[in-house]
């Protein structure tokens, strides 16, 4: 585990976010702070990803406050919070198809100007997902899901990120790839990095979280340490299915 830190990373007060009429988020409230992996669990349609893209700043919120690193980051565009370390692996992967897998990870540091730092960090992820490096030259669009998965998150990775927001990283995948992934969630925190873990599979995401969120229907409706979730009769009952 990672030491845990007081500093706050983020802070999301009163989140509104609508779609039209339809108001998907109805005001949520939760924080990560530094060293920590925050899961947010739910079912399909809660709300989950809207609040993702809320927060790194793909939607626009109706109402609420977001705060990173201390200072309000609402109406900042994607790249700019991808340049100050909060940086999101999205739900579907959103790999750059007809570029190498090279090219996409050159892609997850546009920010950076660091040459020497970037060939090395294109090495650290290559030591975290070998698969990668075999297929270095390989168009993305080629590769498997699972495969793509771990492009987009060591895509992530070059950013240097503060806070790393995965959505949904282990959906449609096999099972053996799903244990590939929380295995690498799990190896990409003990290297320091905070994480929001966005997740259908709540005992996959819980088992591995210091503390987790239940969203239902636009609203957070509990809180507390992963394991306790993992074992809340009422967390089971809805989403693990006993």
């Amino acid at each position: 585990m990672t030491e845990k830190s007081s500093e706050l990373l983020l802070r999301v007060k009163g989140l509104k976010v609508a779609y039209g009429a339809i108001q998907a988020v109805k005001g949520v409230d939760f924080e990560v702070r530094a060293g920590e992996l925050v899961s947010l669990i739910g079912s399909n349609g809660a709300g989950k990803t809207t609040t993702m893209k809320a927060i790194t700043g793909i939607l626009a919120m109706n109402q609420g406050e977001i705060e990173y690193l201390g200072a309000g980051i609402a109406g900042r565009g994607a790249w700019e919070l991808a340049g100050k370390g909060l940086v999101m692996v999205p739900e579907g992967r959103g790999v750059f198809s007809r570029m190498s897998i090279t090219e996409n990870l050159q892609m997850g540091a546009y920010t950076r100007s660091d040459k020497a730092g970037i060939l090395a960090d294109i090495e650290k992820v290559f030591g975290i997902f070998p698969r990668l490096r075999e297929r270095r030259g390989q168009f993305a669009g080629t590769l498997s899901g699972g495969e793509q998965q771990m492009l987009a998150m060591g895509r992530a990775l070059m950013g240097r990120p503060k806070l790393l927001l995965l959505d949904e990283p282990s959906m449609g995948l096999s099972p053996l790839m799903v244990d590939k992934i929380f295995e690498v969630v799990r190896e990409v925190y003990a290297l320091g990095v905070t994480i929001l873990l966005v997740e259908q599979n709540a005992s996959r995401a819980l088992a591995i979280a210091d503390r987790g969120y239940v969203m239902e229907s636009g609203l957070i409706t509990m809180t507390g340490a992963g394991r306790d979730l993992l074992n809340d009769p009422k967390v089971r009952a809805a989403y693990l299915g006993e």
